[in-house]
């Protein structure tokens, strides 16, 4: 990849033709890819966490698969305006400008890097119905270890490889997954859901705390769109991919929680880390049962992980070539043009913040839960307003009086569903995620240092592309806005001598 690639926007449209094919996804690698990021190991652990709360938990299940939905369908359209990688972040840096698109990708890393974390701590669980069965702490971290680091491992071979891998972990985890959400309901008993309120709280309380960890069940609804420039035709197959993956998602999910809440307990399902094993233990009458959904859910995880892996590279490599995150990211090794540096960095992140919930969380799986799910709405919402900005700048332009009226509706719901989910996050997690964030700043700021100035006005007369689908006007004397696209990337450690290195010496 020369200097001149590595600097363009990271727009891979359909249009790149043979030097693409071979390392991108079709529709089903693309749902695929979509579903197997949604359902990860998280359903599986999710009953015992909206447990506390009760039957209520269903109805914000409910709410929060219709938000879900908004937002898929607010994802498919802005993937046909903007095809390339990316996703929320190209979509709020095109709508407000850098610095948005910047907070946008710093918040998004960070949620697929912390879902990593809780992925992995749920899927132990599972593991622990078959090994370290007295749940031994640094036996619980080491297992962790193993669930991050393989589907790391899977990534670094190449893009091929990641499909593969993504179709048939995506069938293998459906299957139990669908024996819940249909025999299951048969062997549902009224005397195991408990207290409809269980939460001791208000209804309105208890529903917006219930939705804020059922959203992350619903994480990953946008990855087609992170990773558009790796899908074929992204116009046509990243819409339809990303509403079909979620609507699948969406059945799965209330009928196997609604048949989990009604075959276990209340008592017994809040204290459980295997609670479908513990289910179909429940109906079988037997182990066999519940070890086989175990063996699914550890499918599961290694799948959803191995999904996550990638977005965790894909967006700030996106990022990178727009000279927005350190340039080491938009480094590419091999034919498949493997992300190596993000991939790597994502896992040890992960790592570190498992070794740290498993020494300092009580509840590791819902703290590191209720963080990814603030990071995360966040660049939804954002998205959702870029959207609705260019409704109200193009809408009446491009689309008919229905087709606006209609989009208007759904990125309403979409924004509004946004905002409703801060809100039941609880003030602590919106404290420590929202400095979480804020800590971009200082990144941003070291980035936009002026020390690559020489660079770029000598590289000036080479020419870069334009973006046509930049919607913010150009002014005749602001500064030139492809400057940072075409500055030959600077290695890390360079980046970390020029910061520490006083500027009259550069």
């Amino acid at each position: 990849m020369s200097v001149h690639d590595r600097g363009r926007p990271p727009v891979s449209t359909a249009e790149d033709g043979p030097r693409r094919r071979s390392g991108t996804f079709g529709l089903p690698g693309a749902t695929a890819l979509v579903v197997g990021s949604i359902i990860g190991t998280g359903v599986f652990a999710l009953p015992s966490a909206l447990a506390p709360y009760g039957p209520i938990a269903l109805v914000a299940f409910v709410l929060v698969t219709v938000g879900a939905l908004a937002l898929a369908v607010t994802f498919g359209r802005l993937s046909e305006r903007v095809p390339g990688s990316g996703g929320p972040y190209v979509y709020a840096r095109e709508a407000f400008g850098e610095f948005a698109g910047f907070l946008t990708a710093w918040s998004y890393w960070i949620t697929a890097w912390a879902g990593n974390a809780a992925i992995a701590v749920a899927w132990v669980g599972y593991v622990e119905v078959f090994v370290n069965k007295g749940h031994h702490t640094w036996t619980s971290v080491a297992i962790a270890l193993v669930g991050l680091w393989l589907p790391a491992v899977v990534n670094l071979t190449g893009v091929r490889s990641i499909g593969a891998f993504q179709v048939v972990t995506t069938v293998l985890k459906f299957l139990p997954l669908a024996f819940m959400a249909t025999v299951g309901l048969m062997f549902v008993k009224s005397g195991n859901f408990g207290a409809f309120n269980a939460s001791g709280g208000s209804a309105p309380g208890a529903v917006s705390a219930a939705g804020a960890i059922a959203l992350f069940s619903y994480i990953g609804l946008e990855t087609a769109s992170v990773a558009a420039g790796r899908v074929r035709e992204p116009k046509r197959n990243v819409p339809r991919a990303t509403v079909y993956g979620t609507l699948a998602c969406a059945a799965i999910y209330l009928l196997g929680t609604l048949a989990v809440f009604g075959t276990v307990p209340h008592a017994q399902l809040g204290s459980s880390t295997a609670p479908f094993t513990d289910a179909m233990n429940s109906i079988a009458g037997g182990t066999w049962a519940g070890n086989l959904v175990a063996v699914a859910a550890i499918v599961s995880g290694l799948g959803a992980l191995n999904g996550w892996t990638l977005i965790c590279a894909e967006m700030p490599m996106a990022v990178a070539r727009d000279g927005l995150f350190p340039s080491a990211f938009a480094g590419t090794r091999g034919r498949g043009e493997v992300p190596a540096f993000g991939i790597v960095s994502a896992t040890v992140l992960a790592s570190v913040l498992t070794v740290i919930s498993y020494t300092r969380f009580t509840k590791v799986f819902t703290e590191i839960v209720l963080l990814s799910v603030l990071t995360a709405v966040i660049p939804y919402l954002v998205s959702a307003a870029a959207q609705l900005y260019w409704l109200a700048l193009h809408g009446r332009e491009e689309l008919d009086r229905r087709r606006l009226t209609r989009d208007t509706a759904v990125t309403v719901l979409a924004l509004a569903f946004s905002y409703w989910s801060i809100q039941g996050s609880g003030y602590q997690t919106v404290y420590y995620g929202l400095f979480t964030i804020l800590l971009g700043i200082p990144v941003y700021i070291w980035l936009k240092r002026p020390h690559a100035r020489p660079e770029t006005d000598a590289l000036t007369d080479t020419g870069t592309d334009t973006r046509p689908t930049d919607i913010r006007p150009a002014h005749r004397d602001a500064p030139p806005a492809k400057a940072a696209r075409t500055v030959r990337p600077v290695g890390f450690t360079a980046i970390v001598l020029r910061a520490l290195t006083p500027r009259h010496q550069h």
